[in-house]
């Protein structure tokens, strides 16, 4: 007998929080389907989403997300709109509801938003009828590159669960973590924050009780079996709870030393841009055990697999 396919029930990707493991998990197993298209030697397209206009609304300045996001749609066939704030009418004063609604009766029918400010796609997913995806708000979430992180891990140690997870560095101000620990924790890993306790929000473990936290990175790595650095934000103000870039280096970089520390077949992430010298050294970020290209290709097929969701909800596989 053959088994009910999953229906996907969200028409917005606006977090990881609203999420159920079995929606995750129908993400991660349509991703690998896409990977399948974009590893082909010639045609890396599939008509999924022919005849669905897609605007990419980017408010802050991004690489890997927006390229990820323009790849995935192109080879969904999607037509695509990229909007410039810059160059807008939000430069003259036009609030971003209007700025929604304007769009709206241009009848768009995915539109994909990195913002500045935590819950805008909550504001512009009620005043819309396309379903918005979250390429990241503020400090808040960045709901895809947890779940690229989740591909990764799941491709390289074939499970999540049970997974012991170390995620160092800028706690305070990564949206990037607050999405991995949604994720993590719901798909059963063992999640340890490592910092110093000026970049470690006060009442973390209210949240999320079952996140260890530590502010010993040595005594931490032995027994983990993926580590993943953080940036550190000096644009959000990070600058201001930390003495130095030295100082901190010295106790929370991730360098040959530290490596010895770990297991031989540790992961390496770090979801990018990279602050080489400050967070991670050269030699690890370029070194055996690192997943950080491999993140960035996985981008494109979780992405691909985000927007197709959300567009077929009945999880309609595409082979």
């Amino acid at each position: 007998m053959t088994a009910p396919r999953y229906l996907f029930p969200h028409r917005h990707l606006l977090g990881i929080q609203p999420l159920s493991p079995q929606d995750i998990t129908a993400i991660l197993d349509q991703a690998r389907g896409f990977e399948e298209v974009c590893e082909r030697p010639e045609i890396k397209i599939v008509p999924a989403l022919r005849k669905r206009l897609v605007v990419n609304l980017f408010f802050e300045n991004s690489t890997r997300t927006r390229n990820s996001f323009e790849i995935a749609e192109k080879r969904l066939s999607a037509e695509i709109i990229n909007f410039d704030a810059d160059t807008s009418s939000l430069s003259k004063g036009e609030t971003l509801i209007d700025t929604a609604l304007n769009l709206e009766s241009m009848r768009p029918d995915l539109i994909v938003m990195r913002h500045a400010a935590p819950g805008a796609h909550a504001l512009l997913a009620r005043h819309m009828r396309a379903n918005i995806v979250n390429a990241g708000d503020g400090a808040h979430e960045h709901p895809t590159q947890a779940l690229l992180d989740a591909y990764t891990l799941r491709k390289r140690f074939g499970r999540l669960e049970g997974l012991r997870i170390a995620i160092v560095g800028d706690i305070r101000n990564s949206r990037v973590v607050r999405s991995n620990l949604w994720l993590l924790t719901k798909l059963g890993a063992e999640v340890t924050l490592v910092g110093p306790p000026t970049l470690i929000p006060e009442g973390i473990q209210e949240t999320w009780p079952s996140v260890a936290i530590s502010h010993d990175l040595e005594a931490t790595l032995p027994d983990q079996d993926a580590v993943m650095m953080l940036r550190c934000q000096f644009e959000r103000g990070t600058g201001a709870f930390i003495p130095s870039q030295g100082e901190y280096a010295r106790f929370f970089q991730l360098n040959a030393a530290r490596m010895k520390l770990c297991k031989p077949d540790v992961a390496v992430l770090h979801p990018g841009p990279i602050n080489r010298g400050v967070e991670i050294t050269s030699e690890v970020a370029d070194g055996p055990n690192s997943l950080i290209l491999q993140q960035v290709t996985h981008g494109v097929p979780v992405r691909m697999a985000v927007l197709f969701l959300l567009c077929n909800p009945h999880g309609e596989q595409v082979p």
